[in-house]
């Protein structure tokens, strides 16, 4: 038996940065979490990366920010 992989429940992108917003279950319920990464051109191939560099890191920010409301949205319909 194969194991399909996972995916996000939803997706956020800014530029090169991406976001994915997880839902995971536990023994105590369900709660969600987020991945990022950035996109990169290395010579004609995309490549990615969850390193970030200092201009990076302010369009990082606004995009955990958006995060943070979607997962606050999606806690709201849990209920």
């Amino acid at each position: 038996m194969t194991k399909t992989k996972s995916q996000p429940i939803d997706r956020i992108r800014l530029g090169t940065l991406r976001a994915a917003i997880w839902k995971n279950e536990s023994t105590n319920g369900h709660f969600y979490s987020v991945t990022n990464d950035r996109g990169y051109l290395d010579g004609e191939e995309w490549k990615n990366s969850t390193s970030f560099t200092r201009d990076d890191l302010l369009p990082l920010g606004k995009m955990m920010e958006r995060a943070y409301i979607r997962i606050h949205a999606l806690q709201l319909t849990d209920r």
